[in-house]
C-alpha cells in the first residue's frame, strides 16, 4: 500500500496547526516539515511526535529541507508574515511573501516535486498566481485556499440561523480571498432546496444576506484581532483540500484557481468552486448566476488584477 506523505513548508501558527490537523485526522502516513529556523522546526518536529501516541493513527514526523519533496504526494505552502498588524491590509505581505516564495521557487523545481500544490500564504490568490508562473507543474495541481475559510464561516453562521446541519447546506463565497469577495445567493441550497424557496416558507429564511456576507468578509479580522493571527478555521480548511486530494474525493470545494475563460474571466487566479481529487482541481464548477451575481464577481476580478500590478515591482 502507498504510503501518504505530505509536506508543510513553513511552520507559522498556520503551517503547525495544519501539520496537527493532518496527525490528529489519521489523514497522512508520513509529514515532512520544513521552516528557515532551525529551532522552531525541532520545537514542532518532537511536540508533533510527543502527540502521535494518543492519535487515531501512528504518523511519521521528520524535519526535512525542499530536496525532500521529491517523493511527497502533497506540499502545503504555508510561510508567512504577520504585517497585519500594523497595517491591517493583506497586500501589505506581498512586501515579505512574494520575495520569499520566489527565493525557493527553483528549489521545489529542483527537488522534482510532481505532486499537488496548495497554498494557504496571502494574499492567496497573487501568491498562488506566482508559484503557476514558477513550478513546473501541470494545470490543476496548484491551487489555494482561497475563498475556502470564508465558505466555512459563511455556512457555520448559516447553520446557527436556520437551525440546518452545516454539513445539509450548499453554498459558496467567491473572488478575491478579500473584501470584495462576495455571496452568489442564488446557488445557495439546503438539502437541494434553494434559499429562496425556504423563505418563502419559513420565517427562518429571512434574514439580511448581505450582513451575512459581510460578517464572512470581516470574520478574519475578528478572530485576528484578539490574537493576532488566524490558526484553527484556515488549518482546518487547508486539510480539507489535502484529504480531498490523497482520498481521490472528487468533491466540490472553493479553491483559488487560474480561471480560462469561465464565467468570463482569464488569466488570474480567484476563489471559485472546484472538483478536488488526486490530480488536484480537476474540474472549475461554472456554478450559473445571476446578472447582479456576474457583475459582482467581475468587479472582484478587476481588483484582483489592480492588486497584480503590484506583483511586477517585487
Amino acid at each position: 500500500m502507498k504510503t501518504r506523505k505530505v509536506a508543510i513548508i513553513g511552520l507559522g501558527h498556520v503551517g503547525a496547526h495544519v501539520a496537527y490537523t493532518l496527525c490528529n485526522q489519521g489523514t497522512v502516513d508520513e509529514l515532512v516539515l520544513i521552516d528557515k529556523d532551525e529551532k522552531k522546526l525541532a520545537s514542532e518536529v518532537q511536540d508533533l511526535r510527543d502527540c502521535i501516541a494518543y492519535m487515531p493513527y501512528p504518523v511519521k514526523i521528520s524535519a526535512g529541507d525542499f530536496p525532500d519533496l521529491k517523493d511527497c504526494d502533497v506540499a502545503v505552502n504555508a510561510i508567512g508574515k504577520v504585517a497585519l498588524l500594523e497595517t491591517l491590509d493583506r497586500l501589505t505581505e506581498l512586501n515579505f511573501t512574494i520575495p520569499g516564495v520566489k527565493s525557493y521557487i527553483d528549489k521545489i523545481n529542483d527537488s522534482g516535486f510532481n505532486g499537488i500544490f496548495i497554498n494557504i500564504t496571502n494574499p492567496c490568490d497573487l501568491v498562488t498566481y506566482t508559484f503557476a508562473k514558477g513550478l513546473k507543474l501541470p494545470k490543476g495541481h496548484i491551487f489555494g485556499t482561497g475563498t475556502g475559510l470564508d465558505t466555512s464561516r459563511l455556512i457555520s453562521a448559516l447553520a446557527i440561523q436556520t437551525g440546518i446541519a452545516h454539513n445539509s447546506i450548499n453554498g459558496y463565497m467567491m473572488g478575491e480571498h478579500g473584501a470584495k469577495q462576495f455571496t452568489p445567493w442564488s446557488a445557495v441550497t439546503f438539502n437541494g432546496m434553494p434559499l429562496d424557496t425556504w423563505e418563502k416558507k419559513d420565517d427562518r429564511f429571512k434574514f439580511d444576506r448581505d450582513a451575512f456576507t459581510k460578517a464572512a468578509i470581516g470574520g478574519g479580522w475578528v478572530t485576528f484581532s484578539g490574537k493576532k493571527c488566524t490558526e484553527y478555521g484556515i488549518a482546518a480548511t487547508a486539510a480539507r483540500m489535502v484529504e480531498a486530494v490523497l482520498r481521490d474525493e472528487k468533491v466540490i470545494l472553493p479553491a483559488s484557481i487560474g480561471l480560462e475563460g469561465q464565467w468570463g474571466e482569464s488569466d488570474l487566479f480567484v476563489g471559485v468552486p472546484c472538483l478536488i481529487g488526486k490530480d488536484g482541481v480537476e474540474e472549475i464548477v461554472e456554478i450559473p448566476l445571476t446578472e447582479e451575481e456576474l457583475a459582482k464577481f467581475h468587479e472582484c476580478c478587476d481588483g484582483v488584477r489592480k492588486n497584480m500590478e503590484y506583483l511586477k515591482d517585487l
